[in-house]
């Protein structure tokens, strides 16, 4: 009896410390598409992924993702959709799929997602 009631434990114990390490690892992460038309209504920390497709020539810290969905448009009439994204760390290259981990800051011009954490997941082949 006594044995069922360590080993029921140590089961319970477990599951606790996968669910603690699981929500300490950031969960879902939200596309492009799913954020960017009301980029006011995430407060708080979230996790967002895209593929990096463009810099700001006026400031070095500031690129723009794209939805991972638009790499499959190959004509030139695409309607992408960026979400600027600024992060004072090393930036991500052209066609880097990343994940920031950030929440966004309302500026004079609209919405810019303040990045506290980014990984760079893998690189997709664009831009020639």
């Amino acid at each position: 009896m006594k044995k069922y009631m360590i080993i029921a434990a140590a089961v319970v114990f477990g599951a606790a410390l996968s669910y603690v390490l699981l929500a300490a690892g950031g969960g879902k992460a939200l596309n492009v598409n799913e954020i960017s038309s009301d980029p006011g209504a995430y407060a708080g920390t979230i996790t967002v992924t895209g593929v990096m497709g463009g810099t700001s020539p006026q400031d070095p810290t500031i690129f723009g993702i794209m939805d991972i969905k638009e790499l499959q448009c190959k004509t030139a009439n695409c309607n992408k959709v960026f979400v600027p994204i600024k992060y004072q760390g090393k930036p991500p290259v052209m066609g880097d799929e990343i994940r920031a981990t950030g929440k966004f800051v309302n500026m004079a011009g609209g919405y810019l997602f303040a990045a506290e954490k980014l990984k760079v997941v893998r690189n997709h082949k664009i831009g020639g």
